[in-house]
């Protein structure tokens, strides 16, 4: 049966919500899109298929993936369409993220990188597709090198144009050039990858191609081919390898060309974008699109996390300050404010996320190099909290949480890879920074409506405009270092900007995310759902400001009063917030069939996943008389 559609283009609208945390779910999951874009995937993980398997090996948890990405493609209207649909995929993350961190990387690279790339290049070309939509063949992307890394101008594989046959001879020259972590393995079934690597011809170097490229067959690696397993790694496995090319012939069609770059008959490369480079960039544009799903994958598992933790600090009870009194864990400040500060800055980062998909998804070609900056930002940052969140979750459910079986524990190395995939996130945030420094304007500072003593820190305007400020600062300190630096030493002043500069990525992203949340707010229609967002939009903003307080005195833009006031707001928000937290974790609508096997989401502890075994009746005591008298020292001689 097929479970996941399109998304139609006239949806009905949805039904008012009737309960806060009803209308909060809408907000969260696009409304009336959400039926199309998300439940399809709730649907799939809820199936007992997507529960927790404690029993299996790391490479039998791989071999479970590639089964259940069978299992995703089997429930698609459409292997290409989803393809096409930067939403979709990226939803896909946010959710088979959440119980199979392996399956979500295996499904980015097939149905992204890979078959996204045939797509991409020359759309209305006659490619047969049918093994890769079908999974008859996986697909996946060997790009980054064992010696290059990000330094994707380094990339040292060759394809050489065979004059004799019109074909192409790919070729690993350097050990250095091995392609590394793409998942080569027999595991999984046949194979075929798209490569990228230096188009040469007559012995001129045509910079970087992508090519279509069969790895594999039911016997294992295709003659030429090479694959050597990596080490196992942190987090879900997945088949990672070390792969190499030893003069592979490939046919002329091999080459994906497109409107970036063709070759001709006559051996003449010909394109609209002359530069090398440019080509390139473009031709590995999917990039863009797996850092959404990097992004999905993150805000998922976060919202995952927080579900849980929250859901053990109400069930679980310890002692209370009186005799014989016991009281849940949510109860104490220095539990809550935690899970509340991090719920925060989940709904920020799942409201930025939607925003930062909509600006990809509908920018014009003009502003494409703005929308990829903002990807690239949002990606590091959202991935970065994501990781601060879940170890936090981790860390409020005790030893507890240190079991894989409780749904916490693999959470934060997955994340890892998410950090890393797609661009590492300090290297993507690095080049935003230089292009935000020219290209990039902040907001100008309008003087205040009403006498600054007279402004709250209670009010969202008022603290969202401090935010801006506070990016503004950042911006002119970095300009200001770089008119300081020396002349004619590129590096050297680049070093003396670029720690403001990241300084002022960061705020960027922050800024963004709160306007997203901003305009959540502006949508809600129940009354409740309005004063959670506003009290939790509040605490993000109050929390993102604190480290800022001495610039913005310094600056005039807060008073003395402002900052001793803040930790008091601050308190007296997380206290508001408090007794909503199961609220804001249940408009999360994360699947019961996943929250059910998950012991310390319901009152439980990992032993209810042993076997069934009795409990020990104590040893019957021995007799008083039977009891032996303690013996007397003695002396040893020695």
């Amino acid at each position: 049966m097929t479970l996941l559609t399109r998304p139609q283009e006239s949806a009905a609208p949805a039904p008012a919500p009737a309960t806060a945390a009803a209308d909060l779910t809408r907000l969260l999951f696009e409304g009336a899109d959400r039926a199309t874009v998300h439940e399809p995937w709730q649907r799939l993980i809820s199936r007992k298929e997507f529960r927790h398997r404690p029993d299996l090996t790391p490479a039998e948890r791989t071999a479970l993936s590639y089964a259940r990405l069978r299992m995703l493609d089997d429930a698609v209207d459409s292997a290409a369409e989803l393809a096409r649909e930067p939403r979709r995929l990226a939803a896909m993350h946010e959710w088979t993220g959440v119980v199979d961190g392996g399956l979500g990387t295996l499904a980015g690279i097939h149905y992204n990188l890979f078959l996204g790339s045939l797509i991409d290049h020359d759309p209305g070309a006659d490619r047969d597709l049918a093994d890769f939509t079908s999974m008859r063949r996986t697909g996946t992307f060997l790009c980054t090198e064992l010696a290059h890394g990000n330094d994707v101008a380094a990339l040292r594989t060759t394809a050489e144009l065979d004059p004799a046959t019109g074909g192409f001879l790919l070729h690993t020259p350097t050990p250095g050039a091995r392609k590394f972590m793409p998942n080569t393995s027999a595991t999984g079934g046949p194979k075929s990858a798209v490569v990228a690597a230096r188009l040469l011809v007559r012995g001129e170097d045509h910079g970087v191609f992508l090519f279509l490229v069969p790895l594999s067959d039911e016997t294992g690696p295709l003659p030429g081919v090479r694959v050597r397993r990596l080490p196992e790694r942190t987090g879900s496995p997945v088949d990672h390898c070390l792969t190499s090319f030893d003069r592979v012939r490939l046919p002329r069609e091999a080459l994906l060309e497109g409107a970036h770059g063709r070759l001709g008959a006559d051996g003449t490369v010909t394109g609209a974008l002359g530069n090398p480079r440019k080509r390139f960039l473009h031709s590995i544009s999917r990039v863009t699109v797996g850092k959404l799903c990097m992004s999905g994958a993150a805000v998922g598992v976060t919202r995952a996390a927080l579900a849980i933790a929250v859901r053990y600090a109400e069930q679980r009870h310890i002692s209370g300050p009186r005799a014989g009194e016991r009281v849940p864990l949510n109860a104490h400040r220095s539990h809550h404010g935690r899970l509340a500060e991090a719920l925060a800055t989940s709904y920020a980062m799942t409201f930025l996320h939607r925003e930062v998909t909509a600006a990809w998804t509908g920018h014009a070609e003009e502003d494409r190099a703005s929308a990829e900056r903002l990807v690239a930002v949002a990606k590091g940052w959202i991935t970065w909290q994501a990781r601060d969140i879940t170890v936090e979750c981790r860390e409020r459910c005790g030893a507890q949480g240190l079991f894989p079986v409780n749904g916490l524990a693999d959470f934060p190395l997955n994340l890892e890879g998410a950090i890393t995939a797609e661009g590492d996130n300090l290297v993507i945030w690095v080049k935003a920074a230089a292009e935000m420094v020219f290209h990039h304007q902040s907001e100008p500072i309008a003087p205040p409506e009403s006498p600054l003593p007279e402004q709250e820190l209670t009010s969202l305007p008022f603290l969202r405009g401090l935010l801006a400020r506070t990016e503004a600062l950042w911006q002119e300190r970095t300009r200001a270092a770089l008119r300081r630096a020396p002349k004619g030493d590129p590096v050297g002043r680049w070093n003396a900007a670029s720690s403001a500069a990241l300084r002022m990525v960061a705020v960027h992203a922050e800024l963004r995310a709160a306007e997203a949340f901003l305009s959540a707010i502006a949508t809600a229609e129940s009354p409740e759902a309005r004063a959670l967002l506003t009290d939790l939009c509040r605490l993000f903003l109050l929390k993102r400001l604190g480290e800022h307080t001495g610039d913005l005195l310094a600056d005039g833009h807060i008073t003395a009063h402002h900052v001793r006031a803040l930790p008091l707001t601050i308190d007296e928000t997380t206290a508001a917030l408090a007794p909503h937290l199961p609220t804001l974790v249940e408009a999360f609508d994360l699947p019961a069939e996943y929250l059910a096997d998950i012991p310390i989401a319901n009152g439980e502890y990992v032993e209810h996943t042993l076997p069934d075994a009795p409990w020990p009746s104590p040893a019957p005591l021995r007799p008083s008389h039977s009891v032996p008298r303690p013996r007397r020292p003695h002396t040893v001689n020695f």
